[in-house]
């Protein structure tokens, strides 16, 4: 086969479950990450050879199947860097990547920060945050077995030092006292499941997306609780948040005590983030 034709069938794939700016990103990160084909090379080349992939048909009924382009080829990017991945872990989004680099950005310059990553998945926050800040120790923790085996596998990729623990910071707090606390947690409510794409709802992990209507805050409530224990003086939590509920995560944190809070927006213009800073 030629270059041009892997990437014919990559794309027809993808166009036909996608539209099409969706379809050429999903194709490139197969081709790329589980191919070694760029798409540079397609251009450049487009009928060199390339040896018969016993498995492309396969890769093209999965793209079809809606299956995540990064389960596929068994990695993401963040923040610049490659991660493992597979099915059973959050994708991590480009919201999570605004999220870290506001905090690298504040504590650029502070030494020995105490950072917790609560429902680290990949493992994405933890290693970002150890690989750019180095003076930072840093602990992570998840209930899932399957996240914590994949977020050791991307700290030993990356080189980086992290500590990781099997946790439910509904009933077990880890321990210790910390500088910084952050945590990406489940907030999609329950009747939001029908807006969401075939991709997600068939393929990522439920427990890590979805919380009840009844109680949309339920982590960050139990997170912001945890922080009066954990919390060193001054420690600064940060969250990213649906934007449906902006309002009322900050209303929880002044009721629990948290000053200097501060309501972000993302790229879309949309409440995304919240800081807030213990006693």
């Amino acid at each position: 086969m030629t270059r041009r034709e892997i990437w014919d069938t990559v794309y027809g794939a993808a166009a036909a479950a996608y539209e099409p700016r969706e379809a050429r990103a999903v194709a490139a990160l197969v081709c790329e990450d589980r191919l070694g084909l760029r798409f540079t090379d397609v251009i450049v080349e487009p009928d060199a050879p390339c040896p018969l992939r016993d498995d492309l048909q396969r890769l093209a009924f999965e793209i079809g199947s809606y299956r995540p382009a990064q389960y596929i080829a068994g990695f993401c990017r963040f923040c610049g860097r490659k991660f493992s991945l597979e099915e059973g872990v959050l994708i991590p989004r480009p919201e999570t990547e605004e999220l870290v680099r506001t905090i690298v950005e504040r504590h650029r310059s502070d030494s020995g920060l105490r950072i917790l990553d609560i429902g680290t998945g990949s493992g994405c926050i933890a290693v970002t945050l150890a690989a750019e800040l180095p003076d930072a120790r840093v602990t992570a923790v998840d209930i899932s077995d399957t996240a914590l085996r994949i977020a050791r596998r991307n700290a030993e990729r990356h080189r980086q030092t992290v500590r990781f623990e099997r946790r439910d910071i509904l009933t077990g707090p880890p321990e210790g006292e910390f500088d910084l606390i952050v945590s990406n947690p489940p907030y999609v409510t329950e009747s939001e499941k029908r807006q969401m794409s075939p991709n997600v709802l068939r393929y990522e992990p439920h427990r890590a997306l979805f919380v009840p209507d009844d109680d949309p805050l339920l982590f960050y409530r139990a997170i912001a609780g945890l922080g009066r224990r954990l919390f060193a003086p001054g420690g600064t939590v940060y969250f990213e948040i649906n934007e449906r509920f902006g309002t009322q995560t900050v209303e929880l944190l002044e009721n629990e005590g948290y000053r200097e809070i501060v309501l972000s927006k993302d790229f879309f213009g949309k409440p995304r983030t919240v800081s807030a800073r213990w006693k």
